[in-house]
């Protein structure tokens, strides 16, 4: 392995953490959150079956139900390679039988070791957990609290019974609106009033694709930013992890994906002359964090992103944190046909990882973004050139005063090490970049 890469590997410090308490609220959601909390699926299917490459590198649909014999080695030659690539060492746990996923990944979120993977490179529909892309392209565009009123051209175009938060016309929302109907009930509205705000659906698009490409999520091609199904929209779980690790870098991104519960805003309604708005709770769908009725909270879990639809079935990618160890696990589309199965053979994942985490000989790693800086020492900052209107994150440790209750005791608390890290420039996009950055999430299990 290059020495650059063994550099890009290495461990990151804590310097200190700052507990985070969930968000809860009074008010119960209005028609428009799903009572069960899934993503709707589409209700017709796209072109089914194994996405391949054509000789121009576009993916498109098969019907083979198996991953093709050669794909991508990003990361390491055994990732290319179809089945279960694993290196058990003395004493190291054996991978659960049960897992029936397409295709899944168990990687150390901060020197970026995969431990194990399952057709790590397969192209397969992602559907929402791409929203992550979507979040880690657009948000360092926007400051949390600009604000932004909805016109119909807005909500135009979305696939037919797309989830949805319960955006409405001709009313203001804030970005820190938006971002939370994208993370907690993965709405299709909020990402296309975001993605309006950005000139449009196609520039979004060609902004997320060539965001992928500078992650080096080759897999990866997008046709639609809230990862809604098209023909030829594919992505893979090694892509996914890497848009989970580049995301989780962002202070927002990691307490969008860690909230449990929060208000929304509602309509305005005017009665006997007096304007009033009201607002609703919502939930996040991802059951690990949440909590279901045949799943509790995972101990440990910090986020990410779940997705479900006709084409893709279930997708999940997650992170948390134990005895110091930080882990990513993507899993996509379980064969076994059960409630919360993707969530439950992420958690038989993790708990893989956890007891074999040392125990193991990596099968590969995950690569850092084309032009970064690999050469940083652990904890060293990033450099900060502001532009007009920037925002920028504290090196202080970080806490916001949200009240608990509700959230069933799940808290986050964020690693904040001695640097500013995120700039928001003019044209919206990091630069001067140290890879991997000294700030990943972690989670302390609340007393």
């Amino acid at each position: 392995m290059p020495a650059s890469n063994r550099t890009a590997r290495r461990r990151l410090p804590v310097t200190s953490a700052a507990l985070l308490s969930l968000l809860t609220l009074s008010l119960t959601a209005p028609a428009t959150a799903f009572a069960d909390g899934s993503p709707t699926a589409s209700p017709t299917a796209t072109a089914t079956g194994t996405p391949t490459a054509t000789a121009t590198g576009t993916p498109t649909a098969t019907l083979s139900a198996t991953p093709p014999s050669g794909m991508s080695t990003i990361g390491g030659d055994r990732l290319g390679s179809p089945g279960t690539q694993v290196n058990l060492g003395s004493g190291a746990p054996v991978i659960p039988k049960d897992i029936t996923a397409r295709s899944w990944i168990v990687a150390d979120a901060e020197s970026g070791d995969v431990l194990a993977a399952h057709n790590a490179h397969w192209r397969l529909p992602p559907a929402s957990t791409l929203k992550m892309l979507f979040a880690d392209t657009l948000l360092p565009k926007f400051p949390r609290n600009t604000e932004h009123k909805v016109v119909p051209s807005d909500l135009a175009g979305m696939g037919a019974g797309s989830s949805v938060v319960g955006i409405k016309e001709n009313e203001t929302y804030t970005v820190h609106d938006l971002w939370l109907g994208v993370f907690l009930r993965s709405g299709n509205d909020a990402v296309h009033v975001l993605s309006a705000m950005n000139k449009g659906v196609d520039q979004t698009v060609k902004d997320m694709q060539e965001h992928a490409t500078e992650l080096q999520a080759l897999d990866t091609h997008v046709v639609s930013p809230d990862g809604y199904d098209a023909p030829r929209q594919v992505s893979s779980a090694y892509d996914l992890t890497l848009f989970a690790r580049s995301g989780l870098q962002k202070k927002d991104f990691r307490e969008y994906c860690a909230t449990v519960r929060a208000q929304f805003p509602g309509e305005t309604t005017k009665k006997k002359g007096k304007t009033t708005r009201g607002s609703f709770e919502i939930q996040n769908t991802n059951r690990l964090l949440a909590g279901d009725s045949d799943i509790t909270p995972y101990q440990g879990i910090a986020g990410v992103k779940n997705g479900n639809t006709s084409n893709a079935g279930a997708t999940f990618t997650g992170v948390a944190e134990r005895n110091g160890k930080v882990l990513l696990v993507t899993v996509m589309n379980p064969e076994k046909n059960e409630h919360n199965e993707v969530y439950k053979e992420t958690a038989k994942l993790l708990d893989w990882g956890f007891g074999a985490a040392d125990k193991v000989t990596p099968v590969g790693e995950l690569v850092a973004p084309q032009g970064a800086d690999t050469s940083a020492q652990p904890g060293a900052n990033a450099p900060v050139s502001p532009g007009a209107g920037a925002g920028k994150e504290s090196a202080k440790p970080v806490a916001t005063g949200l009240k608990d209750g509700g959230s069933r005791g799940v808290g986050i608390a964020l690693a904040v090490a001695g640097g500013v890290l995120v700039l928001l420039v003019a044209g919206g996009f990091l630069v001067n970049r140290r890879w991997p950055l000294p700030d990943l999430v972690r989670r302390r299990t609340r007393r």
